[in-house]
Parts: structure tokens; sequence; C-alpha cells
């Protein structure tokens, strides 16, 4: 079994930061990848950033690039978000998800089977 919870969240003003973390407990994490996913109210979970065990690879919505980070630390089993000039539309209650299957590309929700009790980011404009 594994155990993710996400911490970070807040109420930002836009163009403001944020950093979210995931810290994992439950098995070894460092071979596995992770993934980031939001949800906004009334809206479908979305796909944000994802990260290979290695780190090598992070992949990125479109709405977020150039502006979020991820990355790893696989000696504290944490995984982190880094969220730069934030924008309203960032708004939504953040996932971190461990990654089970390979299906799929790292943006493919389905892969994913164990997920944190999520962090709600809020941005005002």
């Amino acid at each position: 079994q594994v155990q993710l919870v996400e911490s970070g969240g807040g109420l930002v003003q836009a163009g403001g930061s944020l950093r979210l973390s995931c810290a994992a407990s439950g098995r070894t994490f460092s071979s596995y990848a992770m993934g980031w996913f939001r949800q906004a109210p009334g809206k479908e979970r979305e796909f944000v950033a994802a990260i290979t065990w290695s780190g090598n690879t992070t992949p990125y919505a479109d709405s977020v690039k150039g502006r979020f980070t991820i990355s790893r630390d696989n000696a504290k089993n944490t995984v982190y978000l880094q969220m730069n000039s934030l924008k309203p539309e960032d708004t939504a209650v953040y996932y971190c998800a461990d990654r089970i299957f390979n299906h799929g590309s790292l943006a493919t929700i389905g892969d994913y089977g164990y997920w944190g009790q999520g962090t709600q980011v809020t941005v005002s404009s």
C-alpha cells in the first residue's frame, strides 16, 4: 500500500508562487514515476506534470509549461511542484499520484493507481 500526502497549497495573488510537496510512504519510492494532477470546480481532473524515477523525463501540460517545475528527492521520498507566475485559472485542488501501470504516456490518468487527498490552490486576481 502506498500513502501520498500533499502539502503547500494556499491562497496567493496572481503572479505569485507556491511550492507543493508530496510525501510518499509504503514502498520503494525511487522506482516509480509520479505525477501531479488538478481538478477545478465543475471540471474533470487533468494532468499537470510528471517525473520519471530518474528525473530525466518531465512532461508538462501546455497550460503550465514554462511556469511550473516538477522535481523529486528520492532520499526524502518526496515530489515537488514549484508553481510560478500563477494565474486565476490555476485555481484547483492539486493531487499527486503514483504511476502503477504503463499503458499510455506519463499524462495518462488511468495509469496512476494511488492518489493523495489533495491540496487546495487558490489564485486571486
